[in-house]
């Protein structure tokens, strides 16, 4: 099943792709290569190749999360997206390593006839070893506390690797927390309270962001 969390995003947003019309101004001088569309599915795996080209993986994670719980999609579709997300949340800026496991498993076992089962067949040999690699070196009595901090934001247990980070103070790097905002951590709002943590986005922009539920 997909991973729980931000799967309450996934159910109450609308995909702004499937919401839009794929309806073209008819005219009589207008050719078939112009007035054909993207699908929406279509449409929201390229937003998500985007995103990731962006650097905002997390984002393409939750994007992609959004299109796998949408009813209107096929088996196949939904096959795909779940393949994909796979891929993203196993890669280094995806953070969620053992949600990667989890979707090839998915796949192989809703979706076995599918193109995507294949693929996550021959993937999930390598996603199983990056968990355990990681599990290794959270267990590991020479990890120190920001090595334990960052096994578990890379394994996805997103929230007791803050708690971590925030027991010690420990300051992740900027692509952590990049992740800790888009992922919906970290807040720019003047109104909360506690730690500030520099953070510079893509476009070199410096924010100073602070835990979401701090001081609301």
């Amino acid at each position: 099943m997909l991973r729980p969390f931000l799967l309450a995003v996934a159910s109450a947003l609308v995909l702004g792709a499937c919401a839009s019309s794929t309806d073209v101004p008819s005219s009589s001088g207008t050719s078939s290569a112009e007035t054909s569309v993207v699908s929406p599915f279509n449409l929201a795996m390229q937003t998500a190749d985007e995103l990731v080209a962006a650097g905002n993986t997390p984002t393409a994670i939750q994007r992609l999360m959004q299109l796998a719980g949408d009813t209107g999609i096929s088996p196949q579709q939904r096959a795909d997206a779940l393949y994909r997300l796979g891929q993203l949340s196993g890669s280094p800026s995806g953070y969620d390593a053992e949600g990667a496991v989890e979707y090839y498993n998915e796949v192989l076992a809703d979706y076995a006839n599918t193109p995507a089962a294949k693929q996550s067949a021959a993937a999930l040999p390598g996603a199983k070893s990056a968990v355990a690699a990681l599990i290794a070196k959270l267990e590991s009595v020479n990890s120190t506390q920001a090595d334990q901090f960052l096994a578990l934001f890379k394994l996805g247990r997103h929230q007791e690797a803050i708690d971590v980070m925030v027991a010690n103070d420990i300051l992740p790097g900027n692509e952590e927390l990049l992740a800790m905002s888009q992922i919906g951590y970290l807040c720019d709002d003047s109104n909360l309270t506690g730690r500030a943590y520099a953070v510079t986005d893509r476009d070199g922009t410096t924010r100073n962001l602070r835990f979401c539920d701090f001081g609301k």
